[in-house]
């Protein structure tokens, strides 16, 4: 008889998430900053998260491993990783060395949702990454970030007037730019990495075709491409973005474009057989792209003149 899978715990406030961690109630209902310098371990077993919270976390001085979707990772000094509302987490058992700088930004959705940032948290595409493409920082960097920090600390500690949210806002903006500042800077100092992603992500385009599962899957999407790869769908085309100035989808139209030349032009196949040979459900689909990508229709590039 199989082990059923533990129960999923829902949390839906600041409150219950502190509670969690063993930590006072928040002075603040929508976010809390969490200093994680207890060493006493934490040990959730095989339990379970989900969460409708943001969390922003620096793991410095944490040891142990998390659980991501099916994956377990282990903790690295200097690890920021950024959690979304929706998202599945088993914690295991954490220990803390004394007094480290491990620290931790819970925040409601309802804090920014009248803010520009509530309309722009989204383009912050971190928060969908998986915890082994997490972010690592210098100590520099550690610095930069631990002052914003503070300040989104003391502005939650303080009595509350009408400035309190304008500038937890503001400063959890700046934090969040510089992340993406940072990740910036990982991409590129991960040359060689990155060239064997884009390496791999090619030879599984030209593997996809050559074997025809687009006649039977149909096109390949990001999300199918980067599991395949073991990443995120968030992490590949960013990462094609810094390595090639085009997103994944870009390069997978780019691929099927050059695929429909070669067929168009040495073969008597209708435009239509085209299309289904390419793995498009329908021929229209396939005349769209086409002429979004070269300014003629399919039947235009075949027959010139």
């Amino acid at each position: 008889m199989s082990k059923s899978s533990p129960e999923i715990i829902h949390l839906n406030s600041v409150t219950q998430a502190l509670e969690l961690m063993g930590l006072e109630k928040p002075n603040h209902p929508l976010i809390a900053v969490a200093r994680h310098k207890d060493k006493q371990p934490m040990d959730f077993g095989d339990l379970r998260f989900s969460t409708d919270l943001y969390v922003i976390s620096m793991k410095d001085g944490m040891k142990g491993s998390i659980g991501y979707g099916r994956s377990t990772y282990d903790f690295e000094d200097g690890l920021m990783t950024f959690i979304a509302p929706g998202q599945v987490l088993s914690p295991g058992k954490i220990e803390m060395e004394a007094e480290v700088p491990a620290w931790s930004i819970i925040f409601h959705p309802d804090l920014i949702r009248n803010s520009e940032l509530g309309t722009t948290i989204d383009d912050y595409s971190f928060f969908d990454y998986e915890v082994n493409e997490a972010l690592f920082l210098s100590d520099k960097e550690k610095q930069t970030l631990g002052n914003l920090v503070q300040i989104i600390q003391e502005e939650i500690q303080q009595n509350t007037d009408k400035h309190t949210n304008k500038l937890i806002i503001s400063n959890l903006g700046l934090l969040l730019d510089y992340c993406n500042r940072f990740y910036d800077r990982q991409f590129y100092t991960r040359a060689n990495i990155n060239k064997d992603v884009v390496s791999r992500f090619e030879k599984f385009l030209k593997d996809y075709f050559k074997t025809e599962l687009q006649v039977e899957l149909g096109l390949p999407s990001v999300t199918y491409c980067a599991k395949e790869l073991g990443i995120s769908a968030n992490y590949l085309s960013d990462l094609l973005k810094k390595e090639t100035g085009k997103t994944a989808h870009d390069h997978i139209q780019l691929f099927v474009i050059e695929k429909a030349k070669t067929i168009l032009l040495n073969s008597n196949l209708t435009i239509s057989e085209v299309a289904v040979e390419l793995g498009f459900e329908y021929s229209q689909h396939f005349s769209k792209m086409f002429k979004s990508q070269t300014g003629m229709t399919p039947k235009e590039y075949r027959n010139p003149n």
